[in-house]
């Protein structure tokens, strides 16, 4: 149930009691300001602020005097920084010491049961005296020894010594007020008919068997209801932070992993790489000993190439003489062209 403040708040804003030149400037949501009317309630950003779960119970935490805005929740959480500044590690340590506070009530809870139920056991058995009397007879006996010694210490000078004793006896003393005071909360916690038991979520005394509508009642008020929703949430949160925090655990490891694969494609493609270059030098030798025994001549084709060359020689010179003749002729045919030509010329002159 919101407080009159808060549903103000909702009606009007929280700007309700500034003046129009008082108005508060544009807020964002990782605002620092030490201010009360600027400052950002990173606990609301979260989810919720606890100082509004236990509004006028045993368990108020007070008022809370930042801004409290579901639009600057939602931008954060649409922001790229969401999760990332810290603030849901604060507000799972807050959480977590508001749980511990309620688990050590839940236990001295059960402490004043357990000593209840004892002095009603020993008030009906009838049998010897409690616990707390008989230390409390210890304490006194204790008390008194040493109230002697210190007398005695005193007549003899000693006065440090006593002084340090008569320490001791007051705190001896204090330790009896105590189980005085803790036997007089037995009495009174016998002298009730009612058996009792601790709430396991707030800590509150419940009536063993009481009417369902007071139990339903208990269930549904604010103390029961804010511890319930802290402790969820304190679940749910070590939950969201363990799988951010594996995140990039988990993206390290694919990384390592890719990156492995990509190494072992690198040295498959080296060695087949010097595979193909063994293969092409071993081909390069073989056609180099295939050109070699090429250019190599046996005897065989020796004297062949001899004999040829021999004829080759033999027709050119016949070719020479062939071409030597022709020319001769040649000759022959041209001084007898000239010669008949000037006898012709000759005999036209005369």
């Amino acid at each position: 149930m919101l407080s009159n403040a808060q549903l103000l708040d909702e009606l009007m804003g929280r700007d309700r009691n500034l003046a129009p030149d008082e108005k508060r400037q544009n807020v964002h949501w990782d605002d620092e300001s030490v201010s009360p009317g600027r400052a950002v309630c990173k606990y609301f950003l979260c989810g919720f602020c606890p100082a509004e779960l236990f509004t006028n119970t045993r368990s108020d935490l007070g008022p809370c005097e930042k801004i409290h805005d579901d639009n600057l929740r939602k931008y954060y959480e649409k922001s790229s920084r969401f999760m990332k500044v810290g603030y849901e590690k604060d507000f799972l340590r807050y959480l977590q010491n508001l749980m511990a506070d309620v688990e050590r009530r839940i236990r001295r809870g059960h402490a004043r049961l357990a000593l209840s139920q004892n002095a009603t056991t020993g008030a009906t058995t009838g049998g010897p005296v409690s616990k707390n009397e008989e230390k409390g007879q210890v304490l006194t006996e204790k008390i008194e020894e040493l109230l002697e010694q210190i007398e005695e210490l005193g007549s003899e000078g000693k006065v440090e010594e006593a002084q340090g004793m008569m320490k001791l006896v007051e705190q001896l003393k204090d330790e009896r007020e105590q189980l005085r005071s803790a036997s007089s909360t037995i009495e009174s916690s016998a002298a009730q008919e009612k058996q009792m038991e601790v709430c396991e979520v707030c800590g509150a005394f419940l009536i063993v068997g009481d009417a369902q509508s007071r139990v339903d009642d208990h269930l549904m008020g604010k103390q029961h209801m804010g511890y319930a929703k802290i402790k969820a949430t304190v679940e749910e949160l070590k939950e969201k932070l363990r799988k951010k925090t594996e995140e990039p655990e988990r993206d390290d490891k694919l990384k390592k992993e890719r990156e492995e694969r990509e190494l072992e494609r690198e040295r498959e493609r080296e060695e087949r790489e010097k595979k193909r270059r063994r293969e092409e030098e071993e081909k390069e030798k073989e056609r180099e000993r295939e050109r070699e025994a090429r250019r190599r001549p046996s005897p065989s084709r020796s004297r062949h190439s001899h004999s040829g060359r021999a004829s080759d020689r033999r027709r050119s010179r016949s070719r020479d003489r062939r071409r030597s003749r022709s020319k001769e002729r040649e000759k022959k045919r041209s001084r007898g062209e000239e010669r008949r030509s000037r006898d012709r010329s000759e005999r036209g002159e005369e």
